[in-house]
């Protein structure tokens, strides 16, 4: 695809080439979204991170057409005197820098709060200071819990849209008590939202505010003790997975009774470039970035992964796919959870005109393929044991 010439805005503005400063760039979502940039653009990337393995294969110096478009620089944000030099250097930054695993939530909180809210402090601020440009990614657990789960379980308001479908300018973000540690995150994410809001407000930041909602798609996370540690529990999509491929029943937390949605990546990515290219449409707004129309609930996800995994590795599903656990067992004592995330689409698409695309079969199958073609071999090596001589 054409990187150059003639690439115009949703206006008909043409597009000029920028260089952004990405933080968290060797992520699921960076990953994706440096790969997009390089493929279908001409602008540059200053790509910030720990770690690259998932970006590799586009920092090689010889054979690709974009060589000298990207450059990583491997930083800790928490302690790295270069990070203002490096957004002075760019027109845009995009904040993706994150702990965003619920695992971590009641067992980190201290380290989940400090990272999505202390740690994001000076970009903002060096964003702000020097008149840059800021993409901000947040999350859809800032809106916490529905106003819809406050009411009885047979209310017949509880199927009211309004009080359950979530609204950027009008849902209120309603959390557990404090003992819940588990809204450590959403509070956090939270703050920091208002804090670049208010930024936008008093000093004229130009900012927006992503509020991604179960994007989901191949590099997501990791798989434990394979590409990620033995003991680590990743989000539901790289749970279900790992069990998979370990021919492992699937764990339903709670049942498996709450509702998600969920989006393929590559249908996300495209809407965050549209609000790369199209500041005049973007700035000053919080978009929601899902797909209304992938709704289940965890154990119908479960369900039809195990369908889809069957399918795609030929191997049929194992006699109990699924068990119950109690959230306390899976994730500790201080747990508690949203009822259901469905988003109003009605601000992205006024201004972006963006809509999603991908079925849940069809972006399950597609993630699916890719555990199984990169995964299924590692985790047969790793547990097969031994035959005694």
């Amino acid at each position: 695809m054409a990187t150059g010439a003639n690439r115009v805005d949703l206006d008909g503005k043409p597009i000029k080439p920028i260089t952004i400063c990405m933080i968290g760039a060797g992520g699921f979502i960076g990953s994706h979204l440096c790969e997009k940039l390089m493929t279908e653009t001409p602008h540059k990337v200053l790509a910030l991170d720990v770690y690259n393995d998932k970006i590799k294969h586009l920092l090689e110096p010889d054979s690709v057409e974009w060589s000298g478009r990207i450059q990583f620089h491997r930083i800790n944000i928490k302690h790295d005197s270069r990070l203002e030099g490096l957004i002075k250097m760019a027109d845009l930054t995009i904040n993706l820098a994150a702990i965003c695993t619920p695992a971590d939530y009641n067992t980190r909180p201290l380290d989940t709060i400090y990272s999505n809210f202390i740690d994001a402090l000076p970009v903002v601020k060096y964003c702000s200071e020097n008149n840059k440009r800021l993409i901000h990614f947040s999350t859809c657990e800032v809106y916490g819990k529905t106003i819809g789960s406050f009411l009885p379980k047979d209310h017949p308001l509880r199927e009211d849209p309004s009080f359950y479908v979530l609204k950027e300018d009008i849902s209120p973000c309603i959390f557990g008590s404090i003992e819940k540690q588990r809204w450590s995150y959403a509070c956090a994410k939270q703050l920091i939202e208002r804090l670049v809001y208010a930024e936008g407000a008093e000093n004229g930041l130009e900012f927006t505010i992503v509020r991604p909602f179960n994007w989901i798609g191949p590099r997501m996370d990791f798989i434990p003790g394979i590409d990620g540690p033995s003991e680590g529990v990743p989000r539901v999509l790289a749970c279900f997975s790992n069990n998979l491929l370990r021919r492992e029943p699937l764990k339903l937390v709670d049942g498996g009774e709450s509702q998600r949605t969920f989006i393929y990546i590559k249908d996300a990515i495209e809407a965050v470039l549209l609000m790369i290219e199209n500041p005049e449409r973007a700035n000053g707004h919080i978009f929601n970035v899902g797909n209304p129309n992938n709704e289940v609930t965890v154990r119908q996800l479960a369900e039809m992964m195990t369908e889809v995994y069957a399918k795609v590795s030929g191997e049929g599903a194992i006699e109990s796919p699924t068990i119950d656990v109690s959230s306390k067992e899976f994730y500790g004592e201080g747990y508690d959870d949203s009822d259901k995330r469905i988003p109003d689409m009605t601000i992205i698409n006024r201004q972006l005109g963006w809509n999603p695309k991908t079925s849940l079969w069809d972006l399950l199958e597609s993630t699916l393929t890719y555990q199984h073609t990169t995964y299924a071999e590692a985790v047969k090596k790793a547990t097969s044991k031994p035959v005694a001589s």
